[in-house]
């Protein structure tokens, strides 16, 4: 479902196979392991750096409906809350992970996948192929709270947060770079995954602190902090 790797002090997490890379349960848990082993990993690993991709069409197309009808109609909604909380974990894993991330995205991102995308510090994405949209008005469907508490922090507009959850607008790379959601954009997965390590390398130099590093993006994030149960502190490590 995903593996890991490393270059250096940069790990590179990628959701595996020709699939749409639905999150489910299982797909969900082993994310969070390999987290889990990143931030143990870069405790002694100064200047560490993570990037998220994924293989295929898809970075992810959220959550695994499928797999929530699977066991009747009755369980769906169950199902669903089963997910919605499981990945609430995993959000909050990356706000609060202590290394700047990074998401490559070569494929669709839609619904939680969209969220998963925006968990992370930086967004490429790829021109020629893939959207980030939110699926939930098209589907019948309300949002869970910390869905749009992300999407307040990190869509930089009441304008943009309309048009993605009001609308459905299925955002292309260029334009997540005029409303300030994508950083960079190129043609082919090979040169997003390629400028994704050019900004590893540079942000890996500077050897931050993890854990003030981490501070700092809950401090930037404190709407969203309550809803996924963290809270900032301070913390000082400067050598004066």
């Amino acid at each position: 479902m995903c593996t890991l790797e490393t270059q250096g002090n940069i790990f590179i997490l990628t959701l595996t196979g020709d699939t749409e890379h639905r999150l489910n349960p299982p797909l969900i848990a082993q994310i969070r392991s390999l987290l889990c082993e990143i931030k143990s990993k870069s405790e002694s690993q100064p200047g560490s750096i993570l990037i998220t991709t994924g293989e295929g069409k898809f970075f992810s197309n959220g959550f695994d409906l499928a797999w929530a009808s699977s066991n009747g109609s009755s369980n769906f909604r169950s199902r669903l809350h089963e997910m919605v909380n499981d990945f609430k974990l995993l959000v909050a894993d990356l706000v609060s992970l202590a290394l700047p991330t990074i998401a490559c995205i070569t494929g669709h991102a839609a619904a939680a996948g969209f969220m998963l995308a925006i968990s992370h510090d930086y967004i490429v994405m790829k021109k020629s192929r893939g959207v980030l949209y939110m699926s939930e008005i098209d589907l019948g469907m309300t949002f869970p709270d910390y869905f749009m508490d992300l999407m307040r922090e990190k869509l930089n507009s009441s304008k943009n947060l309309r048009n993605v959850c009001l609308q459905g607008m299925k955002i292309k790379a260029e334009d997540g770079i005029k409303m300030g959601i994508v950083d960079e954009a190129y043609d082919s997965g090979e040169e997003c995954m390629e400028a994704c390590l050019k900004i590893a390398e540079k942000l890996g130099l500077r050897k931050w602190n993890g854990e003030v590093y981490s501070e700092i993006r809950k401090n930037s994030l404190k709407g969203l902090l309550p809803v996924l149960g963290l809270v900032d502190r301070e913390v000082i490590v400067a050598k004066l």
